[in-house]
This record gives C-alpha cells, structure tokens and sequence, in this order.
C-alpha cells in the first residue's frame, strides 16, 4: 500500500500554487490535538505530562473545524493524547473529510473497533496505528501488555470495513535494525504501509536514555534498509526524507511545515517542541522567529530527524528537483559510503525550560474560566 495517486496529486498541485503564490512559509499538514489525555502512558512519550484539569480540556468540533478552515493544508493529522477518547471524534473528522481535506487520525487502536460505527471509509480518511514493533517490543515500550494484539485485531477490523489503513512507529536505540526489518516485514504482510522516523528527545519523557542521537539514527536506518533491500516494504514517505534518515541529505527542518493546533492554542514552533501559544494560525505565523529553531540553532533541537519538522523539507527538495528524488526511487537508499555533513551545533542557543511557566498560564486560565462559568450560573438561579 502506498499514498494513494489521488492524494499525491493533490499534495502535488498544492505546492505548485504556493510556489506561483511566492509562499515561503506555507502548511502541509495541520497537526490537530484536540485533546491530551492518552489512555496510555509510552515511556518515550513528553506530550501527556500535565495536571488532570488540562488533560481534561477538549476542543470542540467548531473549534477543530476553525483551525482546519484557519490553516488551509490540504492533510490533517490527528494526534494526542488519543483522539478516540474525544467524545466527537466522529464528527472532527466528519467535518474535515467534508472539506475535503486528507485526514490520517493516529490511534493506539485499543478503542478502535468500538468506534469503528463513528467513521465512513473514504479516499480522505485513513487510520494511523500507533505500533512500535513485533508484540514484545511494543507492549514494552506502551508499557501494558496485550495492546499490540489488540491493535492488529483493530487493524485487520478497519481493513475488512474497506478503510484505510497504516502503522506508525518511533524508534528509539533499543530497537536493533534486525527487529525493526522483522516488523516492516510483518507490517507488510498485514497490508499496511509504515510511517517510521527516529524518536524526539521529549524532555519530560520518563525514559531519557533511550533516544538516538543523529549520528546513531543514520547507522540504524542505514542498517535496516540494508536489510529492507529486495523486500516489498510501503514506507510512507518521500523517498529524500528516507534517504535523509540514512544520512545521505543534509536539511535543516521546515517547523512551518507541519503547525499544531491543540487545546493551548497555536503552538510555537512546532508538533514536538511547545515554547509558546498564540490565538490565530496568522499570529503563529507571523509572529514565531523561525530561524532561532532547528538543528543548530537551538539546543532542544541538536538531535531530531522526526518526520513532521523534515518530510516537508523534503517534499519541497522534492518538488524542486524532481530528478533527484527519481534518482534515489529508482537507486534505492544508499547504505554504504560517505554521510553527508552533519550540521555544527556550537553555535545552538542554550535551552529554555518553559514547561512550568506554561501550565501554570493554563491551570489560571482554567480557573478563570471555571469561575466565569460558576458566576454565569448564579445569575441564572437568581
């Protein structure tokens, strides 16, 4: 299974007309969080660490909506926390498929099948499993046994309702390349293309030892497709962005590429990294310094190689040198041979701790708006 033609056209012509526009800052997939709370607790996972009344927080199908409108990309991710757990979900993506937007909701699938009557199969939907490995590895790393059983049950369940269906994987420097290569070729029998990219080191992650720097991330991916050679594996990516991961592309990331909505708001500067929250998508926009992020310039971002801040990039490198990206389709990922530079980090700003002062900023708010609700109440009693 690959990204279907339909789709790759519309992406296609999509950057045609931001090119004729002059766009240099332009979307290509909205990250959509409409809620945090997850009913999993990934021990490589920094993105659920918050006191139980932000966890509680949903946005709304308006809301949701809004920002799909506000954004213009033509593909909406649903991540979380997991969106299954929002009560609306059915409706979010009911409301996005109807605009025609490409939507890939990210699930751990244990809730899947339950919820399978929310959805209609259509060419904008698919469904992305949360699936870390073979079983052993992936109940490791969610740490509850039972869910990668779970979700290739919820898998094969979508498959036969006619949707849509691929896995998504974050590798970490405990996973070996020969189980890695044993998952894709598991992934592949089951009919699932995969999307895999490296680990974010998540700073309130509860396993910090576990992250692979970029040099470590460039022997492993050069290590798994070496194995993945003359195999049918559906990696769901460009092939520059593979070839990237194998460390044959030097790119600095594009965390415009890929901007998040979530129940703070618009987030600074991308999925992964949190430092700040604005109303408006043309606030976040405008107003985010993009060239103070990125490896080499900021030191929260001395190791990513994650899909959301560089698959735009080479989408783009994609787009401008059309050759270059047959090349690599035609050659297959280089394994062997010279990496290309790696980007001097000496010059990276140090890294600014703003957890703390973020969700105080959103407990107040909370209260805020709790105590407006509780006056707005009395005055209908009285």
């Amino acid at each position: 299974m690959t990204v279907p033609f339909r789709q790759q056209l519309d992406m296609g012509l999509y950057i045609l007309r931001q090119k004729l526009k002059g766009n240099r800052h332009y979307p290509l997939v909205l990250m959509l969080e409409p809620l945090y709370r997850c009913n999993l607790a990934c021990s490589g996972c920094g993105k659920i660490d918050f006191p139980a009344p932000i966890l509680n927080k949903r946005l709304s199908v308006e809301e949701c909506l809004q920002a799909v409108d506000e954004c213009g990309a033509p593909m909406v991710s649903i991540p979380g926390g997991e969106p299954l757990l929002h009560k609306e979900i059915g409706a979010i993506v009911k409301g996005i498929v109807a605009r025609k937007k490409y939507v890939s909701l990210c699930t751990n699938a244990l809730l899947l099948e339950k919820k399978l009557d929310q959805f209609e199969p259509s060419p904008y939907l698919q469904f992305s499993i949360h699936l870390d490995g073979l079983r052993d590895h992936h109940d490791h790393a969610v740490d509850q046994p039972g869910t990668f059983d779970k979700a290739v049950s919820a898998i094969k369940a979508a498959q036969a309702r006619g949707f849509r269906v691929t896995a998504n994987a974050t590798i970490f420097d405990n996973h070996p390349a020969e189980e890695v290569a044993k998952y894709l070729d598991f992934c592949a029998e089951l009919g699932v293309g995969v999307s895999i990219a490296p680990g974010y080191a998540y700073e309130r992650a509860p396993d910090k030892e576990h992250f692979l720097n970029r040099k470590n991330t460039k022997e492993l991916f050069r290590k798994v497709f070496a194995l993945g050679k003359g195999k049918k594996w559906t990696l769901t990516h460009t092939p520059l962005y593979l070839d990237f991961l194998a460390g044959n592309q030097e790119y600095l990331c594009t965390p415009w590429g890929m901007p998040t909505r979530s129940v703070f708001g618009w987030q600074k500067p991308c999925y992964l990294l949190g430092e700040g929250y604005v109303s408006t998508y043309k606030e976040l926009m405008e107003t985010t310094d993009w060239d103070t992020y990125g490896t080499g310039r900021y030191e929260k971002c001395a190791n990513c190689m994650a899909h959301c801040g560089y698959e735009p990039t080479a989408a783009d490198a994609a787009f401008s040198n059309p050759l270059k990206m047959l090349l690599v389709s035609a050659r297959g990922i280089r394994t062997e041979g010279p990496m290309a530079p790696e980007i001097p980090l000496g010059d990276s700003r140090p890294a600014i701790d703003v957890h703390d002062r973020i969700v105080a900023e959103q407990m107040s708010k909370i209260e805020r708006e709790s105590g407006a609700k509780i006056a707005r109440s009395t005055e209908l009693v009285d």
